[in-house]
């Protein structure tokens, strides 16, 4: 696993706690923090995932 991924993750963690909160509390700016969180979590776990993958086919 390489940092990328594992930011990624923590990042998108982070997010679906702050989208949850944010549903609960009915808060829809903090609801909406979490999702945009989640989702570039998601792109930053992608990209690791992405060059993890390159990396093994050297």
């Amino acid at each position: 696993m390489n940092k990328d991924q594992v930011k990624g993750r923590v990042e998108e963690v982070k997010g679906k706690v702050k989208e949850a909160a944010g549903v609960i509390l009915d808060d829809k700016e903090l609801e909406l923090k979490g999702n945009v969180e989640k989702n570039l979590g998601k792109v930053q776990s992608g990209f690791g995932d992405l060059k993890q993958d390159i990396k093994d086919d050297l």
